[in-house]
């Protein structure tokens, strides 16, 4: 009998340890060097032999229950998009980018930074928790998935010949081409859209909000003397120019700023984290590309 026990007793711990090595087994990260070049490929997340893919993927430092922290107030009855944002769409999406570096550039507190910038930039711009909403404008990102009141359709003479318009088509921000409607219906495919837009400049020689915030962008002689610095205050510079930045301590600019502070509390990062002043900030900055009715009246 007690050897019957014995074994059964070697059998349980043996299937303990077999239990445990699979489930931490179950994406092995595959290492090679290319060109003296050490690259790694992590399977479904991080896929694909880039260096990038040898640090830690998103889900190794945000999970499941910071999204529902960040975006508490995102499935209220009252909003807009509710049952539409989730956690899964969201590293369903940054999968596809992470082998270029979305959220893997960096040590660990870069790679939170620029998690927590990104969506800090989603939250502020998806939020309807103003007036007299219950935990302000930072609980209720994610209440939209789409533009409840455009500025413009981007069907105008300034896009018809680089990206004509599909018939019948309407287009608020960067959206699919032929099919914009896919946006609003499907989470992975929104986030993969604004994910694309935070990786691409908008045009040859400029960086994008990714590598402004990962420090990978070195500014030039003019842009030192335009106040830009690698940090989130140049990410909101690139991705909203002249309407939040270059104009003083302006409520725009503070609501995007104050989300990503809270968010990076949130995520365990702390707000100390953020940097400077003129590093978080965009308020003296010039706009990279101004308007053409400004450069007019200055020329007038």
């Amino acid at each position: 009998m007690e050897t019957k026990n014995t074994c059964l007793l070697i059998i349980s711990v043996l299937f303990v340890i077999v239990s445990i090595v699979d489930a931490t087994a179950n994406v092995p990260i595959l290492v090679k060097k290319v060109k003296g070049k050490k690259v790694c490929d992590q399977g479904w997340e991080c896929k694909g032999w880039s260096e990038y893919c040898c640090n830690l993927t998103v889900t190794d430092y945000f999970d499941y229950y910071q999204f529902e922290n960040l975006f508490s107030k995102r499935n209220s009855p009252v909003a807009q998009a509710a049952g539409f944002w989730d956690y899964k769409s969201f590293i369903t999406a940054s999968a596809i980018y992470q082998p270029l570096g979305f959220g893997t550039t960096g040590n660990k507190t870069t790679q939170m930074k620029e998690i927590a910038a990104f969506l800090s930039h989603v939250g502020s711009q998806t939020s309807c928790g103003y007036g007299v909403a219950t935990g302000g404008p930072t609980a209720w990102g994610l209440c939209y998935n789409k533009e409840m009141s455009p500025s413009q359709k981007y069907c105008d003479d300034n896009y018809k010949y680089t990206y004509p318009c599909a018939p019948g088509a309407d287009y608020y921000g960067r959206d699919l081409l032929n099919h914009p409607e896919y946006i609003e219906q499907n989470a992975t495919l929104a986030f993969q859209a604004a994910i694309f837009r935070w990786l691409t400049p908008l045009k040859k020689g400029q960086p994008s909000a990714h590598e402004a915030m990962v420090g990978t962008w070195k500014p030039t002689k003019n842009d030192t003397l335009s106040h830009r610095y690698p940090g989130f205050g140049t990410t909101m510079n690139i991705l909203y120019g002249e309407r939040t930045c270059g104009k003083g301590d302006v409520d725009d600019m503070n609501i995007i700023i104050t989300h990503y502070l809270y968010y990076l509390d949130l995520m365990g990062v702390g707000r100390e984290e953020a940097g400077a002043h003129d590093v978080l900030t965009c308020a003296e900055q010039k706009p990279f590309n101004p308007s053409t009715t400004k450069k007019e009246a200055a020329s007038s």
